[in-house]
């Protein structure tokens, strides 16, 4: 506890160097021991701190009481009322383990830190936020100016980077309080940025793959389109659009893409991207497609397809089986549809949702949203960290499906074909210019070549 009191101190000081008044707010537990270390060491180091505290001193810990009992020997006191004005808040109320939303002057002072303006920082968690999950008793509400800053202490939490996570914690940061963690497996991993492509000199169209685009029923031929464009300039050698619309026109967009019947595809020979736009009409050919695809990304109509005959799972568990490479790409809708339950459950726990998917059908599941996770069936859930709300638009979905379709093509396994293509997804949107409008159309061409070859 005071190694942890002492690295809050640090950031403390690092975030708010110039700060006249910082405020600590702890809680009835060994968080609230935390911010009384801090507040001690910023005391030390010749900072102005007010502390207060929503508990009962009689009834702390013992790691707690003594930091409390630390505190009052220092001759700093607890205040009756937060500050008026302060240039930092530290949340030190509720950390791990918290079973209930905080309520009364608890509440009100999480209230103050939201609406203040002033930067917070929270200790080993945002108060109310479940660390496995990422579901928070507390509303993040709308962030001031200030940053939201989280330091996550002795390992990080997969519940800081999926679900309301992310808006709790703008910026984490991690210390390990000096502990020997190697030994304990993860619950899931956070994928850092991936290696571009390297490209040989000596290589041809055929060295990266055919994708065959299938989708774009009666009026969402747009969305074939888009998953197609994305597969072509994330670096597909060539890519097949097959429409379920016979009558619809080919868009003048890029010439580099081949419509073709979707069934005179050679499946076997092909990435298959299915579903984007498919509506009822991919029903007639999605057999076929799990049967025979050498690989495949299931996304939106195709995925409502197998919700709608679930027999057709079978089809999906032989692919695994024949170790042909599959990857789903539901949003929590689609996801729910498939586990015969509803939407809040399934955001109610995003990584055991995505786990029991990918075992369920043998395959590579990205549950899409804040905090994309992408889980397989022999090894533990990754979740993406890139990203943020200007992909809540129409298409970008199917600008995903063609990004990985591609990272398929191109020879990586499931699991690394999907968490490349959705680390690139989501950094291409938080790269994007702010004076420039963003459109999944736009995304698509931003697909760029970072998709890694298999080494």
């Amino acid at each position: 506890m005071r190694r942890a009191g002492a690295a809050t101190a640090r950031l403390a000081m690092a975030l708010a160097p110039h700060a006249r008044c910082i405020w600590i707010a702890c809680g009835p537990g060994n968080n609230g021991g935390d911010g009384f270390a801090a507040a001690l060491e910023l005391v030390r180091r010749g900072r102005r701190v007010t502390v207060t505290f929503d508990g009962d001193a009689q009834r702390l810990p013992s790691d707690a009481r003594d930091a409390f009992d630390r505190l009052c020997a220092a001759g700093i006191p607890i205040a009756p009322e937060a500050p008026v004005h302060f240039d930092l808040a530290v949340d030190a109320l509720l950390g791990l383990g918290a079973s209930r939303a905080p309520g009364g002057r608890m509440r009100d002072h999480l209230r103050r830190m939201q609406t203040r303006g002033a930067p917070v920082l929270a200790v080993d968690l945002p108060s109310g936020l479940d660390a496995d999950t990422g579901q928070s008793s507390v509303d993040p509400g709308v962030a001031g100016p200030g940053l939201r800053h989280c330091l996550s202490l002795l390992t990080l939490k997969p519940g800081l980077f999926t679900a309301q996570g992310r808006d709790a914690a703008d910026v984490v940061w991690f210390y390990d309080l000096g502990a020997d963690r190697a030994s304990v497996p993860p619950d899931a991993r956070l994928p850092g940025r991936p290696a571009h492509a390297s490209r040989p000199h000596d290589s041809h169209k055929g060295s990266f793959g055919d994708v065959a685009v299938i989708g774009g029923a009666p009026g969402m031929t747009g969305a074939a389109w888009l998953a197609a464009t994305a597969a072509l300039h994330a670096g597909a050698g060539r890519v097949f659009v097959g429409l379920l619309d016979d009558e619809a026109p080919s868009p003048a967009a890029d010439d580099a893409l081949m419509r073709r019947n979707p069934r005179s595809l050679a499946l076997d020979r092909m990435t298959v991207v299915c579903g984007c736009g498919g509506g009822t009409a991919v029903d007639a050919l999605l057999p076929e497609v799990l049967s025979r695809a050498k690989s495949l990304v299931l996304d939106a109509d195709g995925l409502n397809a197998l919700g709608r005959h679930p027999g057709w799972r079978e089809l999906l568990q032989k692919r695994a089986q024949a170790h042909r490479a599959t990857v789903l790409t539901p949003h929590p809708l689609e996801a729910a549809r498939l586990l015969e339950t509803d939407t809040q459950a399934v955001q109610a726990d995003r990584l055991a949702a995505a786990s029991q998917l990918a075992h369920a059908l043998g395959c590579t599941v990205v549950l899409k949203g804040s905090g994309s996770v992408i889980a397989s069936p022999d090894d533990c859930p990754r979740i993406n960290p890139t990203g943020n709300a200007r992909l809540a638009t129409g298409g970008t979905g199917d600008v995903l499906a063609g990004m990985v379709g591609a990272a398929l093509a191109s020879g990586l396994d499931p699991q690394s074909a999907a968490t490349q293509a959705v680390w690139w997804h989501g950094a291409a949107a938080d790269g994007w210019p702010a004076d420039r409008p963003f459109s999944a159309s736009q995304l698509a061409r931003q697909a760029g070549l970072g998709l890694a070859p298999p080494a």
